[in-house]
C-alpha cells in the first residue's frame, strides 16, 4: 500500500474572496496534515486561472507533486460571468484529471451568496477546503492502487 506520508500536493488558491480563501486553505492544510502528507500554496487571482496554475505546476515544475486542491469561491453577481467562470473553471480541472491523469480535488465554491460562502467555507461547518483535499489524497490512492 502506498505510504501517505510520502504525499506532497500542491494547494492552488484563488485569492479574489481573501476571508474565504483563508478558511478554504485551513481546512485543506488539516486534512493533508491528518494523514502525514505535505503541501505547498500558490496564489492566483481568480477561479479561471486555477487550472492553467495546476497544469504549469504538472508540467514545468522541477518539484513532483502527487496530487492538487483546488480553492475557489464564485459568487452569483448580475451577470452571466459567474456561469460562465464556473463552467469553465470546472471543465479545466476535468480535463487536467482526464487527459492528464491528476488527482484534483475541486475546491472552488459556487454559490449564490455570503452566506452559503461562508458556511461552505467554514471548518465548524461544511468544510468544502478539508473535502477538496480529502477527494485529492483519496484519488492518490485510487491512482497508486491502479498504477496510473
Amino acid at each position: 500500500m502506498y505510504s501517505m506520508s510520502k504525499m506532497h500536493l500542491l494547494i492552488v488558491e484563488a485569492r479574489f474572496y481573501e476571508e474565504l480563501a483563508d478558511e478554504l486553505a485551513a481546512g485543506a492544510i488539516e486534512a493533508i496534515e491528518a494523514v502525514g502528507g505535505t503541501y505547498e500554496r500558490i496564489d492566483v487571482p481568480g477561479a479561471l486561472e486555477i487550472p492553467t496554475a495546476i497544469k504549469y505546476a504538472a508540467d514545468g515544475s522541477a518539484k513532483q507533486f502527487d496530487g492538487y486542491v483546488a480553492l475557489g469561491a464564485v459568487i452569483r453577481g448580475e451577470t452571466t460571468h459567474y456561469d460562465y467562470v464556473c463552467g469553465e473553471s470546472a471543465r479545466g480541472l476535468m480535463d487536467l484529471g482526464l487527459d492528464h491523469n491528476l488527482a484534483i480535488g475541486n475546491g472552488i465554491l459556487t454559490i449564490e451568496d455570503w452566506d452559503q460562502a461562508r458556511a461552505r467555507a467554514r471548518r465548524s461547518e461544511m468544510n468544502k477546503g478539508g473535502g477538496a483535499a480529502n477527494a485529492a489524497i483519496r484519488m492518490i490512492e485510487l491512482k497508486k492502487e491502479f498504477g496510473v
